[in-house]
């Protein structure tokens, strides 16, 4: 074997490192059977956790029975409604001595409103004084309510008096002056067949003679406007109080939470907030057209409130949430999806749901064909929170809310 030979036989021959490292096959087992272990406790946790709210689910009944709603995509917030920071500017007054200013009216330069403990206030420099209380102490709470009364729309009608609608107790009319309290209608009373569980806002004509008012529900009263609203319930209504006969008349029906109401100024028609739609109607109550409804605005970008004239010949719309578009609407992402609603109302309380709710005060100046012309906002409502209405007065725009202990004020020409 020559040398050539050699080297070809030790490259073929040529001996292999082997390794005798144990750990190296069971690596792969102990790995398959530690992830074994981590599925099954992870499967364990996720049935322990979920198996409560399973017996939740099938045990507990849920408060509301939701329908499902067609909203349309919300409207992108650019051009009128770009986000601006103009509500940042106004001035809180009497903050801390008032709560849930709902409606806001004035006599001369002298402000009334209501507050969430039933008192009518008149609102002189910075003191506060009780005009009227509707209903009856116990006051503060919920649960209190019916009893105590809740103030929520009030004007100021032609002989200088001011109607006011409770949502429990009824419409009144007040004297400013002396205090004197005359009740209109019961709240609670049967008409047309269905009792007046929640009446929100009215507005009176020129000559006093008409009352027309909201019933926001027949089913659920001003406490319950969460379920109200997540249920979207078809039965409120619109009707109309005739001062001389007293009698209580229905002019529309089967609305969806409506909320705000306004004569427009021929007094033929009244535009009414629909507020779980995000639009406002126009419902003609007098005239050829009586009992008919059209549209005023639709797909608005938020929730409306009440509505109130403008200096400009619009009307202010208040809104204490709204449908961010870009972003997320989670009552548009609830509206098709009925038993999304039904467990949330069965795992959280109305409170926490409250919390869930970020709020974004929005004020916006609509014209004739529901134009928008001017848009107000103040995002996460840091300085006017809970938006309920916008009432102009002087150059000044003031600002309801349904749960902050004060008004706040704007100076318009600097909006």
């Amino acid at each position: 074997m020559n040398e050539v030979e050699g080297l070809r036989f030790r490259r073929l021959n040529r001996p292999q490192v082997i390794t005798d490292d144990p750990q190296t096959p069971q690596s792969k087992g102990s790995s398959s059977y530690s992830g074994k272990v981590f599925r099954v406790v992870l499967v364990s946790l996720a049935v322990f956790l979920l198996f409560p709210l399973l017996v939740v689910c099938l045990i507990l009944e849920s408060p509301i029975q939701p329908e499902v709603l067609r909203l349309s995509e919300p409207p992108v917030m650019t051009g009128c409604y770009e986000p601006n920071l103009e509500l940042r500017d106004a001035q809180r007054l009497f903050e801390d001595q008032i709560l849930g200013p709902e409606s806001i009216v004035n006599i001369g330069d002298v402000l009334y409103t209501g507050t969430a403990d039933g008192k009518i206030l008149k609102l002189v420099g910075r003191r506060s004084y009780v005009v009227a209380r509707l209903g009856q102490p116990p006051c503060g709470t919920t649960e209190a309510e019916p009893v105590c009364g809740r103030p929520l729309g009030m004007r100021v009608g032609p002989n200088g008096t001011l109607f006011v609608a409770d949502a429990y107790l009824g419409l009144f009319e007040v004297n400013p002056t002396t205090g004197e309290v005359n009740r209109l209608v019961s709240g609670g009373q049967m008409v047309a067949g269905r009792k007046l569980s929640f009446i929100n806002d009215l507005d009176v004509t020129q000559d006093g003679k008409k009352v027309y008012f909201t019933d926001s529900s027949s089913r659920w009263q001003r406490r319950d406007y969460l379920l109200l609203i997540m249920e979207a319930t078809a039965d409120g209504r619109v009707l109309e109080y005739d001062v001389d006969s007293r009698e209580v008349t229905v002019v529309m029906e089967n609305l969806r939470f409506p909320n705000g109401i306004q004569l427009l100024p021929d007094e033929e028609s009244v535009l009414v907030a629909e507020t779980t739609m995000a639009r406002i109607r126009r419902v003609h109550v007098s005239g050829l057209n009586k009992g008919g409804m059209d549209m005023f605005v639709e797909n608005l970008p938020g929730f409306p409130d009440n509505i109130r004239p403008s200096s400009t010949g619009g009307y202010w719309v208040a809104m204490a949430t709204i449908r961010p578009n870009p972003g997320f609407s989670m009552m548009d992402f609830l509206a098709q999806r009925p038993w999304v609603k039904k467990l949330i109302f069965k795992v959280f309380s109305r409170e926490v749901l409250l919390k869930m709710a970020p709020p974004y005060s929005l004020v916006v100046e609509l014209h004739e064909g529901g134009v928008c012309t001017r848009s107000l906002h103040d995002p996460q409502g840091l300085v006017a929170a809970y938006v309920s209405e916008a009432h102009e007065h002087d150059g000044y725009l003031y600002l309801g809310s349904f749960r902050s202990p004060y008004i706040s004020r704007l100076q318009l020409r600097k909006a």
